[in-house]
Protein backbone atom coordinates (compact mmCIF):
# COMPACT_ATOMS: atom_id res chain seq x y z
CA UNK A 1 0.00 0.00 0.00
CA UNK A 2 2.73 2.25 0.89
CA UNK A 3 4.59 1.50 -2.11
CA UNK A 4 1.18 2.33 -4.54
CA UNK A 5 1.19 6.16 -2.34
CA UNK A 6 4.59 6.45 -2.75
CA UNK A 7 4.06 5.50 -6.35
CA UNK A 8 1.47 7.94 -7.32
CA UNK A 9 3.13 10.70 -5.84
CA UNK A 10 6.36 10.30 -8.23
CA UNK A 11 4.38 9.78 -11.52
CA UNK A 12 2.50 13.39 -10.22
CA UNK A 13 6.24 15.02 -9.85
CA UNK A 14 7.00 13.45 -13.12
CA UNK A 15 4.04 13.99 -14.76
CA UNK A 16 4.46 18.37 -13.57
CA UNK A 17 8.33 17.98 -13.96
CA UNK A 18 7.46 16.92 -17.84
CA UNK A 19 4.69 20.09 -17.95
CA UNK A 20 7.49 22.40 -16.71
CA UNK A 21 10.30 21.32 -19.26
CA UNK A 22 7.52 21.11 -22.21
CA UNK A 23 6.83 25.12 -21.40
CA UNK A 24 10.87 25.78 -21.24
CA UNK A 25 11.53 24.31 -24.04
CA UNK A 26 8.22 25.38 -26.24
CA UNK A 27 9.92 28.87 -24.69
CA UNK A 28 13.50 28.37 -26.21
CA UNK A 29 12.11 27.38 -29.44
CA UNK A 30 9.94 30.41 -29.82
CA UNK A 31 13.33 32.07 -29.21
CA UNK A 32 15.14 29.75 -31.89
CA UNK A 33 12.41 31.10 -34.30
CA UNK A 34 12.66 35.03 -33.13
CA UNK A 35 16.09 34.57 -34.05
CA UNK A 36 16.15 32.83 -37.24
CA UNK A 37 13.25 35.69 -38.51
CA UNK A 38 15.67 38.49 -36.93
CA UNK A 39 18.93 36.98 -39.61
CA UNK A 40 16.06 36.47 -42.86
CA UNK A 41 15.43 40.31 -41.73
CA UNK A 42 18.67 41.37 -41.40
CA UNK A 43 19.60 42.58 -44.77
CA UNK A 44 16.00 44.23 -45.47
CA UNK A 45 16.08 46.32 -42.11
CA UNK A 46 18.08 49.29 -41.38
CA UNK A 47 20.72 49.61 -38.32
CA UNK A 48 19.82 49.81 -35.03
CA UNK A 49 16.83 47.03 -34.47
CA UNK A 50 18.58 44.28 -33.01
CA UNK A 51 15.69 43.48 -30.57
CA UNK A 52 12.69 43.52 -33.37
CA UNK A 53 11.74 40.16 -33.22
CA UNK A 54 12.56 39.16 -29.82
CA UNK A 55 10.39 41.63 -28.08
CA UNK A 56 6.90 40.02 -29.07
CA UNK A 57 9.00 36.23 -28.09
CA UNK A 58 9.54 36.90 -24.66
CA UNK A 59 5.68 38.42 -24.47
CA UNK A 60 4.43 35.84 -26.36
CA UNK A 61 6.25 33.19 -23.55
CA UNK A 62 5.44 35.01 -20.67
CA UNK A 63 1.75 35.31 -21.09
CA UNK A 64 1.72 31.68 -22.69
CA UNK A 65 3.59 29.54 -20.34
CA UNK A 66 4.02 31.84 -17.08
CA UNK A 67 7.00 33.85 -15.70
CA UNK A 68 9.87 31.47 -15.40
CA UNK A 69 9.70 30.60 -19.33
CA UNK A 70 9.40 34.71 -20.02
CA UNK A 71 12.80 35.50 -18.19
CA UNK A 72 14.09 32.66 -19.52
CA UNK A 73 13.28 33.75 -23.20
CA UNK A 74 14.05 37.65 -22.16
CA UNK A 75 17.73 35.99 -21.22
CA UNK A 76 18.33 33.80 -24.10
CA UNK A 77 16.96 36.62 -26.36
CA UNK A 78 19.18 39.37 -24.76
CA UNK A 79 22.18 37.12 -25.30
CA UNK A 80 21.55 36.12 -28.94
CA UNK A 81 21.13 39.74 -29.97
CA UNK A 82 24.03 40.50 -28.14
CA UNK A 83 26.05 38.27 -30.07
CA UNK A 84 24.34 38.32 -33.26
CA UNK A 85 22.98 41.33 -34.29
CA UNK A 86 24.45 44.12 -31.70
CA UNK A 87 27.93 45.60 -33.82
CA UNK A 88 30.21 44.33 -33.69
CA UNK A 89 28.79 41.15 -34.63
CA UNK A 90 29.26 37.91 -33.80
CA UNK A 91 30.94 39.23 -30.24
CA UNK A 92 30.28 39.73 -26.50
CA UNK A 93 31.78 43.43 -27.21
CA UNK A 94 30.57 45.66 -24.17
CA UNK A 95 31.32 49.75 -25.10
CA UNK A 96 28.20 52.67 -24.12
CA UNK A 97 26.47 52.05 -26.96
CA UNK A 98 25.79 48.41 -26.32
CA UNK A 99 25.12 48.76 -22.51
CA UNK A 100 22.71 51.47 -23.60
CA UNK A 101 20.97 49.14 -25.95
CA UNK A 102 21.39 46.25 -23.63
CA UNK A 103 20.00 48.04 -20.69
CA UNK A 104 17.20 49.55 -22.35
CA UNK A 105 16.07 45.54 -23.96
CA UNK A 106 16.55 44.88 -20.00
CA UNK A 107 13.93 47.05 -18.76
CA UNK A 108 11.42 46.53 -21.43
CA UNK A 109 11.32 42.99 -21.18
CA UNK A 110 11.14 43.18 -17.52
CA UNK A 111 8.32 45.77 -17.71
CA UNK A 112 6.66 43.51 -20.15
CA UNK A 113 7.35 39.97 -18.00
CA UNK A 114 6.05 42.14 -14.69
CA UNK A 115 2.82 43.18 -16.21
CA UNK A 116 1.90 40.11 -18.34
CA UNK A 117 2.75 38.16 -15.23
CA UNK A 118 0.66 40.63 -12.63
CA UNK A 119 -2.05 40.44 -15.36
CA UNK A 120 -2.46 36.64 -15.19
CA UNK A 121 -2.42 36.24 -11.73
CA UNK A 122 -5.26 38.65 -11.21
CA UNK A 123 -7.23 36.77 -14.01
CA UNK A 124 -6.35 33.31 -11.95
CA UNK A 125 -7.63 35.59 -8.59
CA UNK A 126 -10.85 37.11 -10.27
CA UNK A 127 -11.37 33.28 -11.48
CA UNK A 128 -11.08 31.80 -8.62
CA UNK A 129 -13.19 34.37 -6.64
CA UNK A 130 -16.26 34.14 -9.34
CA UNK A 131 -16.13 30.34 -8.86
CA UNK A 132 -16.44 31.04 -4.77
CA UNK A 133 -19.16 33.23 -5.37
CA UNK A 134 -20.99 31.03 -7.62
CA UNK A 135 -20.24 27.98 -5.41
CA UNK A 136 -21.44 30.28 -2.20
CA UNK A 137 -24.42 31.22 -4.18
CA UNK A 138 -25.45 27.35 -5.27
CA UNK A 139 -24.58 26.65 -1.70
CA UNK A 140 -27.08 29.27 -0.38
CA UNK A 141 -29.73 28.42 -2.81
CA UNK A 142 -29.87 25.04 -1.96
CA UNK A 143 -29.60 26.06 1.82
CA UNK A 144 -32.77 28.52 1.03
CA UNK A 145 -34.71 25.46 -0.70
CA UNK A 146 -34.06 23.21 2.30
CA UNK A 147 -35.13 26.23 4.74
CA UNK A 148 -38.04 27.04 2.62
CA UNK A 149 -39.22 22.88 2.40
CA UNK A 150 -38.50 22.74 6.75
CA UNK A 151 -40.65 26.09 7.37
CA UNK A 152 -43.63 24.81 5.10
CA UNK A 153 -43.27 21.38 7.02
CA UNK A 154 -43.16 22.58 10.20
CA UNK A 155 -45.97 24.97 9.10
CA UNK A 156 -48.08 22.12 8.13
CA UNK A 157 -47.11 20.19 11.26
CA UNK A 158 -48.59 23.11 13.79
CA UNK A 159 -51.67 23.39 11.64
CA UNK A 160 -52.31 19.47 11.87
CA UNK A 161 -51.69 19.73 15.68
CA UNK A 162 -54.10 22.60 16.36
CA UNK A 163 -56.53 20.62 14.32
CA UNK A 164 -55.81 17.36 16.67
CA UNK A 165 -55.96 19.92 19.89
CA UNK A 166 -59.85 21.39 18.72
CA UNK A 167 -60.82 17.84 17.99
CA UNK A 168 -60.21 16.47 21.63
CA UNK A 169 -61.41 19.41 23.04
CA UNK A 170 -64.58 18.34 20.63
CA UNK A 171 -64.50 14.82 22.07
CA UNK A 172 -63.54 16.01 25.43
CA UNK A 173 -66.70 17.56 25.47
CA UNK A 174 -68.90 14.72 24.64
CA UNK A 175 -68.14 13.33 28.07
CA UNK A 176 -68.53 16.41 30.01
CA UNK A 177 -71.98 16.71 31.62
CA UNK A 178 -72.23 20.08 32.87
CA UNK A 179 -73.99 22.76 30.39
CA UNK A 180 -71.54 25.92 31.30
CA UNK A 181 -68.39 23.33 30.96
CA UNK A 182 -69.30 21.84 27.64
CA UNK A 183 -69.32 24.94 26.18
CA UNK A 184 -66.47 26.53 27.06
CA UNK A 185 -65.01 23.06 25.36
CA UNK A 186 -66.80 23.50 22.65
CA UNK A 187 -66.11 27.45 22.47
CA UNK A 188 -62.39 26.59 23.00
CA UNK A 189 -62.12 23.30 20.20
CA UNK A 190 -63.90 25.88 17.67
CA UNK A 191 -60.96 28.50 18.48
CA UNK A 192 -58.29 26.23 18.48
CA UNK A 193 -59.25 24.63 14.65
CA UNK A 194 -59.88 28.13 13.74
CA UNK A 195 -56.32 28.91 14.30
CA UNK A 196 -55.36 25.65 12.77
CA UNK A 197 -57.38 27.14 9.46
CA UNK A 198 -55.53 30.45 9.79
CA UNK A 199 -52.02 28.79 10.25
CA UNK A 200 -52.44 26.61 7.16
CA UNK A 201 -54.13 29.70 4.96
CA UNK A 202 -51.60 32.28 6.32
CA UNK A 203 -48.07 30.51 5.78
CA UNK A 204 -49.24 28.74 2.10
CA UNK A 205 -46.06 31.10 0.52
CA UNK A 206 -42.58 31.33 2.49
CA UNK A 207 -43.51 33.68 5.23
CA UNK A 208 -43.42 37.11 3.25
CA UNK A 209 -46.71 39.59 3.69
CA UNK A 210 -49.83 38.21 2.83
CA UNK A 211 -52.36 39.39 0.32
CA UNK A 212 -55.26 39.53 2.44
CA UNK A 213 -57.84 39.55 -0.42
CA UNK A 214 -57.37 35.81 -1.32
CA UNK A 215 -56.39 35.08 2.24
CA UNK A 216 -59.30 36.17 3.88
CA UNK A 217 -62.25 35.12 1.04
CA UNK A 218 -60.46 31.82 1.19
CA UNK A 219 -60.66 32.01 5.48
CA UNK A 220 -64.40 32.63 5.07
CA UNK A 221 -65.40 30.35 3.01
CA UNK A 222 -63.80 27.81 5.53
CA UNK A 223 -65.83 28.84 8.50
CA UNK A 224 -68.94 29.36 6.50
CA UNK A 225 -68.61 25.73 5.81
CA UNK A 226 -66.86 24.79 8.73
CA UNK A 227 -70.36 25.84 10.58
CA UNK A 228 -72.43 23.18 9.08
CA UNK A 229 -75.55 25.96 9.31
CA UNK A 230 -77.80 25.16 5.91
CA UNK A 231 -79.13 28.41 3.94
CA UNK A 232 -75.89 30.22 5.02
CA UNK A 233 -74.25 32.86 2.39
CA UNK A 234 -71.50 35.12 2.79
CA UNK A 235 -70.50 37.98 0.02
CA UNK A 236 -66.68 39.36 0.04
CA UNK A 237 -65.45 42.70 -0.41
CA UNK A 238 -61.66 42.79 0.09
CA UNK A 239 -59.59 45.40 -1.93
CA UNK A 240 -56.95 43.82 -4.04
CA UNK A 241 -52.99 44.03 -3.36
CA UNK A 242 -53.60 45.09 0.29
CA UNK A 243 -50.63 43.22 2.71
CA UNK A 244 -49.78 43.15 6.09
CA UNK A 245 -47.16 40.76 7.97
CA UNK A 246 -47.89 37.42 9.37
CA UNK A 247 -47.95 38.99 13.22
CA UNK A 248 -50.55 41.47 11.98
CA UNK A 249 -52.72 39.40 9.70
CA UNK A 250 -53.04 36.69 12.14
CA UNK A 251 -54.88 38.95 14.73
CA UNK A 252 -56.77 40.69 11.69
CA UNK A 253 -58.25 37.19 11.37
CA UNK A 254 -59.20 36.01 14.36
CA UNK A 255 -61.00 38.79 14.92
CA UNK A 256 -63.02 38.64 11.61
CA UNK A 257 -63.04 34.90 12.75
CA UNK A 258 -64.79 35.32 15.66
CA UNK A 259 -67.43 38.08 14.27
CA UNK A 260 -68.30 35.51 11.81
CA UNK A 261 -68.64 32.70 14.58
CA UNK A 262 -71.05 35.23 16.64
CA UNK A 263 -73.23 36.07 13.54
CA UNK A 264 -73.32 32.59 12.92
CA UNK A 265 -74.11 31.29 16.52
CA UNK A 266 -76.24 34.41 17.84
CA UNK A 267 -77.72 36.43 14.54
CA UNK A 268 -79.12 33.15 12.80
CA UNK A 269 -79.83 31.49 16.19
CA UNK A 270 -83.70 30.98 15.10
CA UNK A 271 -83.04 31.08 11.33
CA UNK A 272 -82.16 28.14 8.87
CA UNK A 273 -79.65 30.79 7.09
CA UNK A 274 -79.15 34.30 6.41
CA UNK A 275 -76.35 36.42 5.01
CA UNK A 276 -72.76 37.63 6.17
CA UNK A 277 -71.18 40.84 4.42
CA UNK A 278 -67.44 40.98 5.01
CA UNK A 279 -65.77 44.02 3.13
CA UNK A 280 -62.43 44.87 3.85
CA UNK A 281 -60.58 48.91 2.36
CA UNK A 282 -57.89 50.85 2.87
CA UNK A 283 -59.06 54.42 3.93
CA UNK A 284 -55.62 56.60 3.88
CA UNK A 285 -53.41 54.54 6.12
CA UNK A 286 -55.81 53.01 7.82
CA UNK A 287 -57.07 49.51 7.43
CA UNK A 288 -61.20 48.79 7.69
CA UNK A 289 -62.74 45.88 8.45
CA UNK A 290 -66.45 45.33 8.31
CA UNK A 291 -68.18 42.43 9.39
CA UNK A 292 -72.29 42.63 9.21
CA UNK A 293 -74.92 40.11 9.45
CA UNK A 294 -79.09 40.35 8.98
CA UNK A 295 -79.65 38.80 12.05
CA UNK A 296 -81.79 39.33 15.06
CA UNK A 297 -79.47 41.89 16.08
CA UNK A 298 -77.88 43.16 19.19
CA UNK A 299 -79.67 43.12 22.87
CA UNK A 300 -81.33 46.52 23.94
CA UNK A 301 -78.59 48.17 26.04
CA UNK A 302 -76.09 46.22 24.40
CA UNK A 303 -72.52 47.71 25.74
CA UNK A 304 -69.22 46.15 24.54
CA UNK A 305 -67.56 47.20 27.04
CA UNK A 306 -69.27 45.56 29.94
CA UNK A 307 -69.72 42.34 27.86
CA UNK A 308 -68.04 39.14 29.78
CA UNK A 309 -67.97 36.80 26.41
CA UNK A 310 -64.67 35.26 25.88
CA UNK A 311 -64.80 35.93 22.45
CA UNK A 312 -65.63 39.22 22.50
CA UNK A 313 -62.81 40.28 24.77
CA UNK A 314 -60.11 38.10 23.20
CA UNK A 315 -60.85 39.98 19.88
CA UNK A 316 -60.91 43.53 21.88
CA UNK A 317 -57.71 42.33 23.15
CA UNK A 318 -56.82 41.93 19.78
CA UNK A 319 -57.69 45.31 18.41
CA UNK A 320 -55.62 46.74 20.98
CA UNK A 321 -52.66 44.66 19.96
CA UNK A 322 -53.24 46.26 16.46
CA UNK A 323 -53.16 49.70 17.74
CA UNK A 324 -57.19 49.75 15.90
CA UNK A 325 -60.71 50.19 17.81
CA UNK A 326 -63.15 47.44 17.24
CA UNK A 327 -67.01 48.62 17.64
CA UNK A 328 -69.94 46.08 17.70
CA UNK A 329 -73.72 48.31 16.93
CA UNK A 330 -77.00 47.33 16.07
CA UNK A 331 -77.81 48.12 12.08
CA UNK A 332 -81.10 48.57 10.48
CA UNK A 333 -81.32 44.93 9.55
CA UNK A 334 -78.77 42.53 12.22
CA UNK A 335 -75.55 43.23 13.74
CA UNK A 336 -72.29 45.30 12.17
CA UNK A 337 -68.37 44.72 13.54
CA UNK A 338 -66.44 47.42 12.42
CA UNK A 339 -62.27 47.70 13.09
CA UNK A 340 -60.25 50.26 12.34
CA UNK A 341 -56.46 49.82 12.72
CA UNK A 342 -53.62 51.31 10.93
CA UNK A 343 -52.16 49.52 7.57
CA UNK A 344 -48.97 49.15 8.77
Amino acid sequence: MTRAVMGDGSFGAISSGWRAALRYGAALLLCLIAAWARAGLHAALPPGYPFLTFFPTVIISTFLFGRGPGILAAIVCGVTAWYAFVPPFYSFTLDGRTSLALGFYAVVVAVDVMLIDSMKRANLHLAMEREHSARIAQERGALAERTEMLFHELQHRVSNNLQMVGAMLSLQQSKVADPAARQSLADAGARVQTIGRIQRKLYATGGEQVPLDSFLTDLAADLIEASGKPGLRHVMAVEPKLFLAPQAAIPLALIMAEAVANAIEHGFADRPGGLITITLCRAGERLLLTIGDDGVGLPPGFDLEQVTSLGLDVSRNLARQLDGEMTLERARQGTVMRLDLPLQ
